[in-house]
């Protein structure tokens, strides 16, 4: 996929993680803390006594979720947190959000259009020294070092990491079950943008309506690398 800077679009959309989902889903994104970002007073309780950094990703995330919800046709209100600390989102809506240095991105669906979806957005840079053997199985590492050497532009480990992340975030709202980085083989391919997941088979046994498999999308560019996964509604079960 480019490795192009950001395009803006006439909406002032920035057109990154936007490219990688369908038009079912609206897309609220920005690359700075804009100064209107303000949380609602429930939300600030969840982030009193976090650090500045954790603060603005949190109020920005919020932010983002608000504008994106309004394309909805939704009025403002507060974002709380479950259990897992996800996002609870109104009972019509699927929706993600995610954030790293520089970006801030939420996305949401009407939930008769979507049943869930995840969005996740990292630097284009090195997994820190022993992330990607903590994440990746075996058979997966060796695949994104064979990528490394083939294709450096792209940090294929970066990336493994994103689609991981977006596995659980679309897996969690369907199961309410945890997921570890082990329990999904995630394949890359560096040419049409897509990846598949497959849910070992111990993660799905016993579990009503989860899914055995996942497709998404990814793309690079800005220094940053992005995943999305959109699971439609009257998607066929355990698909």
């Amino acid at each position: 996929m480019e490795d192009d800077r950001p395009g803006t679009g006439t909406s002032g959309k920035l057109l990154m993680i936007e490219r990688i989902l369908p038009d079912s889903v609206v897309v609220y994104e920005t690359l700075t803390d804009p100064p209107d970002a303000v949380l609602l007073p429930e939300e600030e309780a969840l982030v009193r006594g976090a650090v500045p950094k954790r603060r603005d990703e949190f109020r920005t995330g919020r932010h983002c979720a608000r504008r994106a919800l309004a394309e909805l046709g939704f009025a403002e209100r507060p974002l709380l947190r479950g259990a897992k600390g996800d996002p609870l989102w109104p009972e019509a809506v699927a929706g993600s959000i995610t954030h790293c240095d520089g970006y801030r991105a939420a996305a949401v669906a009407l939930a008769g259009d979507v049943v869930s979806l995840g969005i996740d957005a990292e630097p284009n840079r090195p997994l820190p020294e022993g992330v990607l053997e903590a994440v990746a199985l075996p058979e997966e590492q060796v695949r994104i070092k064979e990528l490394l050497r083939g294709r450096p532009d792209v940090r294929w480990d970066r990336l493994l990491f994103s689609a991981k992340e977006c596995i659980y975030k679309t897996w969690y709202p369907i199961t309410r079950r945890p997921l570890g980085f082990e329990e999904a083989t995630v394949d890359i391919d560096p040419v049409g943008g897509g990846f598949t997941a497959r849910l070992a088979d111990r993660s799905v046994r016993g579990v009503p309506g989860a899914p055995r498999e996942f497709t998404g999308r990814w793309t690079a560019g800005g220094g940053l690398v992005l995943a999305a996964i959109v699971r439609p509604a009257g998607h066929r079960t355990g698909a």
